[in-house]
C-alpha cells in the first residue's frame, strides 16, 4: 500500500482564506504577505468609511416591487456614527413621524436595510439578497421595505414596532474582516420593540461572494422568518435547523399563524 505524500501547513491555504502557512523570513513575514496584510487592512478600514447609496438601493427595491421607505438615525455623520453606537440605535424625529403617521397597516414582516459597519457590503449585496428572499417567503407578503442610514441592529426594533410589524428582518453590513470587508449580516426578531436584546434576535451572517451566497441566504433567513412567526419567538429559543429541510417551492412556503 502506497502512504499518502504528507501534508504541510502551506496546503490549508488552498482551503481557507485565514492567514495560514505565510512562512516567514527571519523573525518577520515574507514582504509579499505583509503587503497583503497591510492591503486588505486597507480595504476594511476603506469598508467602514464608504459612503452609502440609499438612492441606489431604493431603485433597486422598486424594481423588485417594493414599497420603501428611507429614514436616519440620531447619528447625524459617519463619525458620530462610529464614537457614538447608541444614537444609531434610535430614529431621528423626522423619521420617527415618517413611520408613526404613515399609512402603513400592521404587517407580518418589514424588512430593514442598514449600512451599519460596511455601507460597501449594503451597497453591493442588499438588493439581490432581497430578491432572493422574496422568491422564498413564498406566501408571507413583506410590508414596506425601509432604507436607514446611520443604523446599528436594534434600530430595526423601534422601526418594526412604528410599522405594526410582526417580524423584523435587519439586513446591515457587518464589522469589516481582512479578509471580508463586504460582509452583509441579517438579525431577525420577532415582536420588535425597543429594549431588545440580541439574546432575542437570530442572525444569519457572512454574506458575501466568499461566504454564503444569496440564495443559501435568503433560504436560512426564511426558514427563520416562517418558524419564528409560528412558535411566536426568536433568538436562543429557535434553533437554526434549516439545513435538515429540504428546499421547498415558493407555493408550499406558507406557514404562517
Amino acid at each position: 500500500m502506497t502512504t499518502p505524500a504528507p501534508r504541510s501547513l502551506r496546503d490549508l491555504r488552498h482551503l481557507t482564506p485565514a492567514r495560514v502557512g505565510l512562512g516567514r523570513t527571519g523573525a518577520s513575514l515574507p514582504t509579499q504577505a505583509l503587503l497583503k496584510f497591510t492591503l486588505d487592512h486597507a480595504r476594511a478600514r476603506d469598508a467602514v468609511h464608504a459612503g452609502f447609496d440609499p438612492a441606489a438601493i431604493v431603485a433597486g427595491l422598486g424594481a423588485i416591487g417594493l414599497r420603501t421607505l428611507v429614514v436616519s438615525s440620531l447619528a447625524g455623520s459617519r463619525a458620530e456614527y462610529l464614537k457614538r453606537p447608541d444614537l444609531g440605535r434610535k430614529l431621528d424625529a423626522t423619521s420617527e413621524h415618517l413611520l408613526a403617521s404613515g399609512p402603513h397597516g400592521p404587517c407580518h414582516l418589514a424588512i430593514v436595510i442598514g449600512d451599519g459597519l460596511s455601507p460597501s457590503a449594503v451597497n453591493a449585496h442588499a438588493v439581490e439578497l432581497v430578491r432572493n428572499l422574496v422568491l422564498q417567503l413564498g406566501a408571507i407578503e413583506p410590508g414596506p421595505a425601509v432604507v436607514a442610514s446611520g443604523a446599528r441592529v436594534a434600530l430595526g426594533d423601534e422601526i418594526g414596532a412604528l410599522l405594526g410589524a410582526r417580524m423584523v428582518v435587519v439586513l446591515i453590513g457587518e464589522r469589516p474582516g481582512l479578509s471580508a470587508p463586504d460582509s452583509l449580516g441579517a438579525y431577525i426578531t420577532f415582536a420588535p420593540k425597543a429594549g431588545r436584546t440580541d439574546a432575542e434576535r437570530n442572525c444569519v451572517s457572512s454574506i458575501h461572494g466568499s461566504g454564503l451566497s444569496y440564495d443559501e441566504a435568503a433560504f436560512r433567513i426564511a426558514w427563520l422568518v416562517r418558524e419564528g412567526l409560528a412558535r411566536r419567538l426568536t433568538g436562543v429559543a429557535l434553533k437554526d435547523e434549516s439545513g435538515l429541510q429540504a428546499r421547498l417551492s415558493p407555493e408550499s412556503t406558507s406557514r404562517v399563524t
